[in-house]
């Protein structure tokens, strides 16, 4: 408990630290709330449980990390996840996001392009007892479309350019973020809003570091 409230100062301390270019001079408090009930060491390898808790990235495998703690809590922030909202999670990873999520209420659709992860983030999800997320393996730049629209989208991968198809899935009103740049290069979270009428208004956030967002075929998927 002491490495989670040391998690929470951390990440309180860089909210205010980044206030001039998020707009967020601190944490609403059910996302707190959130962050604090999760349990972070369930959706990290045996290897990271002591590490669980830092303020920072850590490998899960595949190429691939759960997201440091302040970006987490930014990105759900800056959601404005309501209780009930249907929300799209492209990359589950670790199903760190998708569990945070979940405790606010909302039901969360999720995609992995990584069988492997897909089926490590479902059971980490069960242990946490976040029955109201939905996995699926697949492309997560074509969105979930069956259960479209959604009220809040997340994208936990950098794309080079925000997906048409996750836009038109996201419903009037509603809100996304997302990291949009190169694997190697500037990467910018942006906030993208769409209003009641259907237009779109997009803000950069803040200059982030994300693993890429992949298309296509699944990683192990049956030809």
């Amino acid at each position: 408990m002491d490495s989670r409230a040391a998690m929470l100062r951390a990440i309180e301390a860089e909210v205010r630290a980044t206030a001039h270019a998020t707009g967020r001079a601190g944490l609403a408090p059910r996302v707190r709330a959130a962050l604090a009930a999760v349990r972070r060491e369930t959706f990290v390898p045996a290897g990271q449980v002591a590490a669980a808790y830092a303020n920072r990235p850590l490998p899960i495998g595949q190429g691939q990390t759960i997201s440091q703690p302040f970006i987490v809590a930014l990105m759900t922030d800056l959601l404005e996840v309501g209780a009930e909202d249907r929300v799209l999670e492209v990359g589950t990873g670790s199903g760190y996001q998708a569990a945070v999520l979940a405790r606010l209420g909302a039901h969360v659709w999720s995609i992995e392009r990584l069988p492997a992860l897909a089926g490590r983030a479902g059971a980490a999800l069960a242990a946490e007892g976040a029955a109201n997320v939905t996995l699926k393996v697949g492309d997560g730049t074509l969105g979930w479309p069956e259960a479209a629209p959604f009220d809040r989208i997340v994208v936990t991968a950098a794309a080079p350019v925000v997906p048409e198809a996750l836009v038109a899935q996201l419903r009037a009103p509603g809100r996304m973020v997302i990291p949009v740049g190169e694997p190697d290069g500037a990467q910018q979270l942006r906030l993208i809003e769409k209003d009641a009428a259907g237009a779109v208004r997009t803000r950069r956030v803040l200059d982030v570091a994300f693993v890429p967002l992949v298309a296509g075929r699944p990683q192990g998927a049956a030809t």
